[in-house]
């Protein structure tokens, strides 16, 4: 069943004389999505779908995603409203925040939530080729560079040079290049969304509120509430009631039907088979007061075993004929039969025995394989 919050966007929409579009990225675990370049298409059709208006607000709820994906957003929904809000309930992390930073106000609830917005990387290290690469944050590498220098003291060129081979070392050339781009990167996109608002900031603001959610929050995960986000610089709005519990109200509309709180264990699906195959899991949607994207996705579960490598199956099914029958007496045709009979049963036993020797294997792990997402229309 479709769980439509479209009767509490609508109350939202007439106390704040807007539009309100929702844009929520889920994190079920282990199938959780982002902020990704495949929203921006949906929510175009949203946008479309209410038409050129005085004020939008974008309801938020993410734990970040693509960084290129935030300047496009704010880009296009400020060619259909003079006045770009955005609602933040709980989470709006990474590139959220980036969305945020391009909003005229931020309206943010008790339990609302930014984050700092420097970018995480994919990590592979010097000479790795096989393996899952591990997360990276930019300023990770800053902190390195910037510890070395200041706190170990380390001025002398050679030490420096012996310094960042070690970090050579441990990141792939590749990686460390990313690094350097993201770092001018994600400080251009929230220059140009923070410039994007009808209120003008001085460079000095700018600069400011750049580098407290770059380099002055050390730790990525770190909340950034309401309080703090007015301190920083962002044009802040607490709501009052009832825009306060409707927002809510509606979150959690969301996430009951996203399935937030309810895990999907692969151990569990698995209990009693050695496979399992979900079908047109929800993990993101966008709805608007006529219109609800959903997009979906498909998962497998597979229990991972340590099989002997090639073991030998030697199976020999002889046919016992009774004593009054004798071989050459039966008709060639017959024989032909009975010889198909006797493969047929051979390579049946042999499957079957090959799949216990799987079944009994000691287990290793799953595997989970998530594909075949789209967005889909409600």
């Amino acid at each position: 069943m479709i769980m439509r919050g479209k009767e509490l966007i609508k109350q939202i929409q007439e106390i704040r004389s807007s539009k309100v579009i929702a844009y929520i990225t889920g994190d079920r675990q282990p199938i959780g999505s982002i902020i990704a370049e495949d929203a921006v298409r949906p929510l175009y059709d949203h946008l479309l779908s209410t038409g050129k208006k005085g004020k939008i607000d974008l309801l938020l709820y993410s734990r970040g995603g693509d960084v290129s994906v935030p300047w496009r957003i704010v880009s296009m929904f400020r060619e259909f409203c003079d006045e770009f809000s955005i609602l933040v309930p709980y989470k709006a992390h990474s590139a959220a925040t980036l969305i945020s930073l391009g909003a005229d106000k931020v309206i943010m609830g008790k339990k609302a939530e930014l984050s700092p917005i420097d970018p995480t990387l994919r990590r592979m290290a010097a000479g790795e080729i096989t393996g899952p690469p591990q997360e990276i944050s930019v300023e990770d590498v800053n902190s390195y560079i910037s510890f070395v220098r200041e706190r170990a003291n380390i001025n002398d060129q050679s030490a420096l040079a012996q310094m960042t081979a070690i970090l050579a070392n441990n990141l792939a050339p590749l990686t460390l290049g990313s690094v350097n781009r993201q770092n001018s990167h994600i400080r251009l996109v929230a220059r140009k969304l923070l410039t994007s608002r009808k209120e003008k900031l001085d460079e000095a603001k700018i600069n400011s509120i750049i580098e407290t959610l770059t380099e002055k929050i050390y730790s990525h995960g770190h909340a950034i509430g309401r309080k703090e986000a007015q301190e920083i610089g962002l044009p802040i709005e607490m709501p009052e009631e009832p825009v306060e519990t409707t927002l809510w109200n509606l979150y959690l509309k969301y996430e009951e039907f996203l399935k937030f709180d309810e895990p999907l264990d692969p151990l569990v699906a698995l209990i009693g088979k050695e496979e399992e195959h979900l079908e047109k899991i929800p993990i993101a949607l966008i709805e608007s007061e006529n219109k609800m994207h959903i997009f979906t996705t498909r998962i497998d579960f597979k229990r991972k075993r340590q099989v002997p490598a090639n073991p030998q199956i030697n199976l020999n099914l002889g046919l016992n004929l009774p004593p009054n029958i004798k071989p050459e007496e039966i008709p060639q045709q017959v024989q032909q039969i009975i010889q198909q009979m006797i493969n047929q049963i051979a390579q049946n036993a042999q499957r079957l025995v090959q799949q216990e020797i799987i079944r009994q294997s000691p287990e290793v792990g799953v595997d989970i394989r998530v594909y075949g997402g789209k967005w889909e229309v409600m």
